[in-house]
């Protein structure tokens, strides 16, 4: 029942920017870790941003500066505001979702470009 839908991937030149936005149905997700996480060809699967129930965010060192992660919990949304894309930024992004240890939801994915 529970389904997050990612949306606003595409193609972008470097020092662009896009938007990203997952909205999440079917739970109570206001208490919940939320976050985005991407996967290039050949490498890990790895944290983006993180954002908790109350706004604490986290970011990896790579996108310190440049990404921005919100949330609106009336909406059960969360958003990437990704700028000044680089080539390396490319890859498949996918919002998460983390009730507890065990209770784990993820998107199905969508797809960043950035062309230098």
């Amino acid at each position: 029942q529970v389904q997050l839908v990612e949306s606003g991937g595409g193609l972008v030149q470097a020092g662009g920017s896009l938007r990203l936005s997952c909205a999440a149905s079917g739970g109570i997700f206001r208490f919940a870790d939320m976050g985005w996480y991407r996967q290039a060809p050949g490498k890990q699967r790895e944290l983006v941003a993180a954002i908790t129930g109350i706004g604490r965010t986290n970011y990896a060192d790579s996108v310190k500066g440049r990404f921005t992660i919100s949330r609106d919990n009336a909406k059960n949304t969360v958003n990437l505001q990704m700028n000044s894309l680089k080539p390396e930024d490319t890859a498949v992004y996918y919002c998460n979702v983390r009730l507890n240890r065990d209770l784990v939801y993820w998107g199905q994915g969508t797809q960043v470009t950035v062309s230098s």
